[in-house]
C-alpha cells in the first residue's frame, strides 16, 4: 500500500520530490513534518549528482518505500 495515490506514477526525481512534500503535509504535527521535510531535501541534495538511469529508479523506489513506512508507522500512533 502506497501512503498517497499515485505513488506508481512516480518516474521522475522532480515527480518524487514533490510526492514525497505530499506525504509530509499528512504527518501529524508540524514537528515531524519539518523533520521529514528536512530530511528529504537532504536526500535529494546528496543524490543530486547521480545521473545512472537504474540507481535512479532504485532510489525512487526505495524512497516509496520508505515513505509508506514512514506513514504506517505514525498512522498505528494516532
Amino acid at each position: 500500500m502506497a501512503p498517497l495515490p499515485g505513488a506508481e506514477l512516480v518516474q521522475r526525481p522532480l515527480q518524487l520530490y514533490r510526492y514525497l512534500l505530499r506525504c509530509c503535509q499528512q504527518l501529524p504535527t508540524k514537528g515531524i513534518q519539518q523533520h521529514y521535510k528536512h530530511a528529504v531535501r537532504q536526500s535529494f541534495r546528496v543524490h543530486s549528482d547521480e545521473d545512472n538511469p537504474e540507481r535512479i529508479q532504485q532510489i525512487i523506489k526505495r524512497a516509496i518505500e520508505d515513505a509508506d513506512w514512514i506513514m504506517n508507522k505514525y498512522k498505528k500512533q494516532i
